[in-house]
């Protein structure tokens, strides 16, 4: 059976999704959950690899369990959540198609990105949303927002380190919803690069504060480079809200029938 999972996690703690020398990971967890539930070592395919501190409502992960093994698809993520630690939960399990890989089958992936306006940090907040001193005009982000939905070269919103092969991307929607003494930032792309999404966040907010123009950050998707643009926002306000594979992936029937 190929075993798909809808995941969430607080990030906090993690070094990320991705299995590290020095640190506990996302997938390790899930690995050795697997192990412990039905003793055997497999590797976990993610829908992508979220970096440390940051969070998932929805990440979609796939892994191949031995036919073998009794147990319904639909009751994998009871079998695997008693062996994982508080910080990270299966919502659903599912059987998937033989073929489907839960990051190259991806045809959309939701991040949301969380502010909280104050001029001295709140501890409720803290944990899930970046901390903005003062209330930016949020008029001003929505025009930045909407320059960043398209097609672009988004390299000046990458940092370092990626190897990626190109580094066009296609955001479908930037969506700021007001929550009065907050913000949220949705990105819907077809993929992102490298800390993407909080270059994006940081450069809304700082057309937002003023400190960025719209003329700025419409050269910086010309291709002026990463200098242009503000900072990378901490990694706690992003969270991994969703991915979409075209079709229902969790919920069918059958998942829970022998």
């Amino acid at each position: 059976m190929n075993a798909a999972l809808l995941v969430s996690y607080d990030g906090t703690h993690f070094c990320g999704w991705q299995i590290q020398k020095n640190g506990i990971s996302v997938q390790g967890e899930l690995e050795r959950a697997i192990f412990e539930a039905f003793g055997f070592r497999v590797r976990v395919t993610g829908s992508g690899r979220t970096d440390a501190g940051v969070h998932a409502a929805g990440q979609v992960c796939n892994f191949p369990l031995d036919d073998g093994i009794r147990i319904l698809p639909g009751r994998i993520a009871d079998a695997l959540n008693v062996f994982l630690p508080p910080a990270v939960r299966v919502l659903e399990s599912a059987a998937a198609p033989d073929l489907f890989d839960a990051c190259r089958s991806a045809k959309r992936k939701t991040y949301r990105y969380a502010l909280y306006f104050s001029e001295r940090e709140k501890p409720l907040l803290e944990r899930y949303a970046a901390r903005v001193a003062k209330k930016p005009d949020l008029g001003k982000m929505r025009a930045c927002a909407e320059l960043l939905e398209g097609e672009h070269d988004f390299s000046s919103f990458s940092s370092t380190g990626s190897s990626v092969k190109t580094s066009v991307r296609t955001v479908y929607s930037v969506v700021l919803s007001d929550l009065g003494d907050g913000a949220h930032i949705d990105v819907c792309g077809n993929g992102f690069l490298y800390n993407m999404v909080r270059i994006m966040a940081g450069a809304i907010v700082g057309c937002g504060l003023g400190r960025l123009s719209l003329q700025t950050v419409k050269d910086a998707l010309c291709g002026g480079g990463r200098d242009l643009l503000g900072k990378t926002m901490p990694a706690k306000g992003l969270t991994l809200l969703g991915v979409d594979y075209g079709f229902p992936l969790f919920g069918a029937k059958g998942n829970d029938k022998e």
